[in-house]
């Protein structure tokens, strides 16, 4: 049964692994750790240790993986960069400066 992950930083496809995700589970595309803070239904960067659940045990690194009990995936851990501002960025820094 497909399960719909992405992976949290670059978006590839997880469904290739089988759920409950492994500690040591990595993603295929950008080789990064998947038991991971940014990767779970918990992490929240709007309430203290960007962890909803109370008991859990604080995790400094969200981006490593860990041995947290209370690790369940998110669909939606992957959040795509936002290009447009970047670019508009890059355009008005190219019309200061008069690069073209």
């Amino acid at each position: 049964m497909p399960h719909g992950l992405l992976c949290w930083k670059c978006g590839a496809s997880l469904e290739a692994l089988s759920l409950p995700l492994r500690r040591l589970d990595v993603c295929k595309s950008c080789n990064e750790e998947l038991h991971v803070c940014r990767m779970c239904v918990e992490y929240d960067t709007r309430v203290a240790k960007h962890c909803r659940e109370p008991t859990a045990e604080e995790v400094r690194d969200k981006t490593h993986a860990n041995f947290c009990d209370h690790f369940k995936p998110k669909v939606g851990a992957y959040v795509p960069p936002n290009t447009a501002e970047v670019d508009a960025s890059r355009s008005a820094l190219d019309a200061l400066f008069g690069k073209k």
